[in-house]
């Protein structure tokens, strides 16, 4: 195994993963991330996004390959280790909110914080203040379903960023969301981020979501490419070709 930079708080090197019906999720990639980044990975549907945040987060094993934190090795860690890991520096958030339908809202959001050993005042404390910059703090003493769909999601963004995780994984955090609320969302998350120094690592296809976050890297068919935007050609017309291609990297 080599070590990663030193300045890389997550890292990975050549990624291959396969889905239970055998078809490959990721092949072959790599990249690092620096600590208090904002990385977008983007890529269309069904290009790996989701997986390559669910390996570098622990949640499946990566067939072969190396995820380091902090200059450990994640890859090798059991079920157990890496659910710890999980719990105590990692964040997440899912495209569709997962709520607990029997806790109220703001319960929901400190809950991370209490399964880490956090007194109940003091996670409320934390959970409400979230709630209030999500703009969902009037809802705090409400259950699940007693919101809309959007205002889950909300909450569910409340519950990763009250722990101040080390690294914060957002699987298309705001694609339930209406385009006018997306963007104060965005900037919510993206400015707690970087004022608190939690690492994040956003899978996207939102052009405009991306443009929030430091850098992007971009996958197709589980690989890692470069998109290269051509000059256009005189005497063409677009159904003629296009005026990009992607390599891979």
């Amino acid at each position: 195994m080599v070590a990663p930079p030193d300045n890389d708080v997550l890292w990975a090197r050549a990624l291959h993963f396969r889905h239970d019906d055998g078809s490959p999720g990721l092949s072959g990639v790599s990249l690092g991330v620096r600590e208090g980044e904002i990385l977008a990975v983007g890529g269309p549907r069904g290009s790996g996004k989701t997986t390559l945040l669910r390996c570098l987060s622990g949640q499946v094993p990566v067939h072969s390959g190396e995820v380091w934190f902090n200059s450990g090795p994640v890859h090798t860690l059991g079920p157990v280790a890496r659910e710890r890991l999980r719990r105590d520096r990692f964040g997440w958030i899912d495209p569709s909110p997962v709520l607990v339908p029997e806790l109220n809202v703001w319960e929901n959001a400190a809950l991370p914080l209490m399964l880490r050993g956090v007194g109940r005042r003091r996670a409320k404390t934390a959970a409400l203040e979230w709630l209030e910059r999500l703009d969902v703090g009037d809802k705090s003493r409400r259950h699940p379903a007693e919101l809309v769909h959007a205002e889950r999601q909300r909450v569910c963004i409340a519950r990763a960023l009250a722990p101040a995780p080390t690294v914060l994984f957002a699987d298309e955090p705001t694609a339930p969301l209406h385009r006018a609320d997306r963007r104060h969302v965005l900037r919510t998350l993206t400015t707690a981020a970087r004022s608190h120094g939690i690492t994040v690592v956003l899978a996207t296809s939102d052009p405009d979501t991306a443009a929030l976050a430091d850098r992007t890297v971009s996958l197709l068919d589980g690989r890692r490419v470069r998109t290269v935007h051509l000059p256009p050609v005189s005497g063409t017309t677009e159904a003629e070709g296009r005026a990009a291609c992607s390599l891979s990297v």
